[in-house]
């Protein structure tokens, strides 16, 4: 096994150069072969459907250097049907989950040496990518897509321990409407995001947290990531709701609960109402897996939503669980990781 000399320890989530990412072109009804890049810089037209019309979608991953070194990606079937869906939400060309998934392999190999070893709490993200590429004024999907997986390492999320964040809910604004594309995986979701969440940073809040936009009574999710609760009678709670983006993370989450022998329930969950009877409460996604929230404000009421240092134990031996399997510290009951040959 060789990897790059880089600073596992100190490694962030951040954007570093690789060696290579894959890129592939969709146009005349068709994908090409797709092929290794150099450049992390792409030419693109001044008219492109994705820079006027946000015709665009991206997806998050991981791979991880196993225990027994294997490389292995995570769930990365669930990531292809989700950009599938997110694609033809927005009218963009499909990416045939099987494509995908070879790009993931090729763009994995090609940049092996950059997957952080075993036993520094790394991984090499995987970023695919999706938009229009071809010139278009008028409102209408593009005639041509490009298709791209960039890599990157990034370290452990949490050096010392999970940490938790405070929340806020700001009512005057919305994450999506409810026939709208809360449940894609578009980049437009996460720009009208963005003013919430430097409204939020600028009162000490990390993370905001939203209701449904129709009546601002029932949890959605949080800025960037799932809402799940711990009820203090030990319930996996999240929210079920057609605006809510179905994270791959929350889904691992869910079954290892159930594996566990806990009650896992999706449903509404009114804020108001039930808010107080959780013990912990996460924002989960790929970086992090959980990201414990420690209260969470709403008109200057302050609900206690977990401890205020540390993670809840139920929270903690999710996360590990989860980070178990990844790393190959625990069975993959469930056949999740891929293995890729390097």
């Amino acid at each position: 096994m060789t990897t790059v000399n880089l600073d596992w320890a100190t490694l962030g989530f951040s954007y570093i150069q690789t060696h290579c990412h894959i890129q592939y072109t969709w146009k005349d009804g068709k994908w090409d072969e797709g092929k290794l890049v150099e450049s992390p810089y792409i030419p693109i037209h001044i008219a492109a459907a994705a820079l006027h019309y946000g015709q665009e979608a991206f997806e998050g991953m991981k791979a991880f250097r196993q225990k027994n070194g294997d490389v292995v990606l995570f769930r990365p079937q669930e990531n292809a049907k989700r950009m599938y869906n997110t694609a033809e939400r927005i009218c963009m060309a499909p990416v045939p989950p099987e494509m995908f998934i070879d790009a993931c392999r090729r763009v994995i190999k090609a940049n092996a040496d950059y997957i952080p070893p075993y036993g520094t709490g790394g991984s090499l993200y995987i970023r695919p990518l999706l938009f229009g590429s071809a010139p278009q004024i008028g409102v209408a999907p593009a005639k041509e897509y490009t298709f791209i997986v960039l890599v990157t390492p990034v370290g452990a999320y949490y050096k010392g321990g999970l940490q938790p964040v405070k929340a806020i809910v700001i009512d005057h604004y919305d994450r999506a409407a409810p026939m709208g594309t809360g449940h894609v995986k578009c980049g437009g979701n996460y720009g009208a995001s963005l003013a919430a969440h430097v409204e939020a940073a600028k009162a000490g809040y990390p993370v905001e947290l939203y209701l449904d936009a129709k009546t601002h009574t029932y949890i959605e999710e949080f800025s960037t990531s799932n809402f799940l609760g711990i009820t203090k009678d030990g319930k996996y709670v999240t929210p079920d709701s057609p605006s809510v983006l179905p994270s791959v993370t929350n889904m691992t989450l869910c079954q290892v609960a159930a594996d566990m022998g806990m009650p896992v329930e999706r449903r509404p969950i009114d804020f108001e109402k039930e808010i107080d009877g959780f013990a912990e409460v996460a924002a989960c996604g790929t970086a992090v897996v959980v990201t414990p929230v420690s209260s969470i404000e709403r008109n200057g009421v302050v609900h206690k939503t977990g401890p205020e240092t540390g993670c809840g134990p139920t929270l903690e031996k999710l996360y590990h669980a989860v980070q178990g399997i990844q790393y190959g510290e625990l069975p993959d009951t469930h056949n999740w990781n891929l293995k890729i040959e390097v």
